[in-house]
């Protein structure tokens, strides 16, 4: 693997940032589908769980999903190695798991958004209070 393989780590800010820069770009959000429905999640975000109720193991069929969802972005000039992709989770631990396997699977545009959606646990057990997409005021939506 080549140095510009590497999972990419970007803040929320920069994830919201590049995304309006890239139009190509597509934002995935792997935390499971109750999560993405009741909990909130990014607008513009995909679904595309890395783990998963009921059993809660590692989609074994992530890597072919990202797949499927990005060749409808894709364009003559490029390939789908090329389309960047941003994952997001609750505080960035499952999206770099998923981030890790994306690129050593050839994707060579992986960023992992850090801190995640909710961000780590403060010293009440609360989260979307230290850091995260909501704790920065970025776009978000909630079923």
């Amino acid at each position: 693997m080549n140095k510009d393989s590497a999972l990419k780590t970007l803040s929320p800010q920069a994830a919201w940032d590049f995304l309006e820069e890239n139009p190509r770009a597509i934002l995935v959000d792997v935390r499971s589908h109750m999560e993405f429905l009741f909990i909130g999640h990014p607008a513009g975000a995909i679904s595309i769980p890395w783990i998963d109720e009921p059993d809660w193991v590692v989609n074994p069929n992530f890597v072919r999903e990202i797949r499927q969802l990005i060749l409808g972005g894709l364009s003559h000039l490029g390939s789908s190695s090329d389309v960047p992709i941003l994952l997001i989770c609750r505080s960035g631990k499952r999206s770099h798991e998923a981030g890790e396997k994306l690129v050593e699977e050839g994707f060579r545009e992986v960023y992992n958004i850090s801190d995640g959606f909710e961000g780590e646990l403060d010293d009440e057990h609360h989260r979307s209070t230290l850091g995260g997409w909501r704790f920065a005021g970025l776009p978000w939506e909630q079923c």
